[in-house]
């Protein structure tokens, strides 16, 4: 039997990973460009870029851990109420999913009969997928969203600082530009490519957005480094 491959299977998981990576590569190489504009010494810009993996690390994970926390909570709530429904007046709660039913196209009496045996096999399980649009695919998982936007974020981050660990003092703002151009390019091309949308688009998309909160950061490392 043929099994389908769907890029919307995908897309939660694509999208936290890429956003992750994506601000780890650009807010990083943005302020060691900054601090670069203001004061090229490599030991200083190592330091920035380490400070700003960390604390980017840190501010992703506890982010997505808070809202994700949020989600699990009203989740839960939304069940906590389900459940008392079905306890309180489950004829109504029958009529409420078979309704569902016929919403999507199937006839009263199937409709209804669908929900009978639904209900039989797992009410709660029923009304959680069919009511509510919760599954165990959807469920909310706050530790495994933190660690994973952490991970994204650090590993994206670590791309431009090792361009300051490794380029000569005198190349290291063409080399943290020109590779964090490069890796976010790639990012959006991949990203694209494993959505099944158009690669150059993607790529596109993503440097020249890079690229202009590159710009403007130096431009204010630049202004702040005179100014000071």
């Amino acid at each position: 039997m043929k099994t389908e491959h769907h890029f919307v299977a995908q897309a939660g998981w694509l999208r936290a990973a890429v956003l992750g990576a994506n601000d780890g590569i650009l807010s990083t190489s943005s302020l060691i460009l900054g601090v670069a504009a203001a004061n090229p010494h490599k030991q200083g810009l190592i330091i920035a870029g380490l400070a700003g993996l960390v604390a980017g690390a840190l501010s992703m994970a506890s982010g997505e851990y808070v809202s994700v926390s949020s989600q699990a909570d009203s989740a839960e709530a939304d069940l906590r109420r389900e459940r008392a429904e079905l306890r309180d007046d489950p004829a109504a709660e029958k009529r409420e999913l078979a309704s569902i039913y016929v919403g999507r196209g199937l006839e009263p009496v199937l409709a209804g009969q669908v929900a009978d045996q639904l209900m039989a096999k797992d009410a709660l399980g029923a009304h959680a997928r069919d009511e509510l649009g919760i599954t165990d695919q959807t469920k909310a998982r706050p530790i495994q969203a933190a660690s994973a936007s952490a991970a994204a974020f650090s590993t994206g981050a670590a791309l431009p600082l090792a361009a300051v660990f490794f380029a000569p003092t005198a190349l290291i703002t063409l080399a943290v530009a020109v590779g964090s151009l490069v890796f976010l390019g790639s990012l959006g091309a991949v990203g694209a490519w494993a959505g099944g949308a158009p690669i150059w688009r993607g790529a596109w998309r993503v440097l020249v957005l890079g690229a202009v909160a590159m710009a403007v950061t130096s431009g204010v490392g630049a202004l702040v480094g005179h100014a000071v």
